[in-house]
């Protein structure tokens, strides 16, 4: 039987102990925050009260924690949940002229791995927070960092499509394929059902890339395997896509992309679950 997105949204119950990593545009760590959320059911889980508690250093540099707390009983306006309790909440519009951005979230045992690149008013990318969190009194593992390595080669999964005002879900075929050109130089080929889409993009460094770019788009290769897919700069009447990867394992990964139309507007939410030949 297929779960509703509030039986989606009730498998991240439970409390998680992480931090909020703050970082550039380019993926430099400006800050790292500790902290711990709790979703706890209410009412036979009829809805949730959840607590976050964020740890930032005073002057003496003594952590003093930040609370914040609330309750709820649907997803937000913006969100949308998948069956492993992954989802994604944030702007309803994404466009020049008004502030916007989008959270990204995977759960997958004990461990969630949340991203929210964000965008100013120019519609320039101004900031990403990279969140990691493992359920407490568990020792599950971060994964490594993910390199170009990690990131190369032939996937193969499957997508779920969730539309906005639409409860029905389109379920397809995928297949991407990362290949190194020269050794600065990426190409990205990627299929959802029929629709084919492909890229290049340059690395920052020969030796230790991190960030890969063209004129567009950037891919910031992430800590705990993970990477962002997103445009440096938002422009009118150019449909947009904010794609985060999470590889929780060698050659399993998951992988989130929230579709705005040429007119800012969210279109859609994908979520692919994917595997690597070779």
């Amino acid at each position: 039987m297929v779960r509703s997105q509030w039986e989606c949204v009730l498998q991240n119950l439970g409390e998680w102990q992480g931090s909020f990593t703050r970082l550039s545009p380019v993926g430099e760590e400006i800050e790292d925050i500790p902290s711990l959320i709790s979703l706890t059911g209410v009412d036979e889980n009829r809805s949730i009260h959840l607590s976050l508690t964020r740890y930032y250093p005073d002057p003496e540099g003594i952590l003093q924690p930040q609370e914040m707390a609330f309750d709820f009983s649907a997803p937000s306006a913006g969100a949308m949940f998948f069956e492993t309790g992954a989802f994604s909440e944030g702007s309803p519009y994404l466009r020049k002229g008004l502030p916007g951005g989008a959270e990204f979230a995977f759960r997958h045992e004990d461990r969630r791995l949340r991203l929210i690149p964000q965008y100013d008013g120019d519609g320039q990318l101004f900031r990403l927070t990279l969140i990691r969190e493992a359920r407490v009194g568990t020792n599950a593992p971060e994964r490594p960092p993910l390199d170009l390595a990690g990131w190369l080669g032939v996937w193969q999964g499957e997508a779920v499509t969730l539309y906005l005002g639409s409860t029905q879900a389109s379920e397809l075929s995928t297949l991407q394929t990362v290949e190194m050109r020269d050794d600065r130089t990426v190409t990205v080929s990627r299929t959802i059902g029929s629709q084919v889409t492909e890229s290049t993009l340059t690395t920052d460094s020969a030796s230790t890339p991190t960030c890969l770019t063209n004129q567009s788009t950037q891919v910031i290769l992430l800590a705990d395997a993970a990477y962002v897919l997103c445009p440096t700069q938002i422009e009118p009447g150019v449909a947009t896509e904010l794609e985060v990867g999470w590889s929780i394992s060698q050659n399993l990964r998951q992988r989130l992309i929230r579709t705005y139309t040429d007119r800012g507007d969210w279109l859609s939410l994908t979520f692919i679950t994917e595997s690597r030949s070779g």
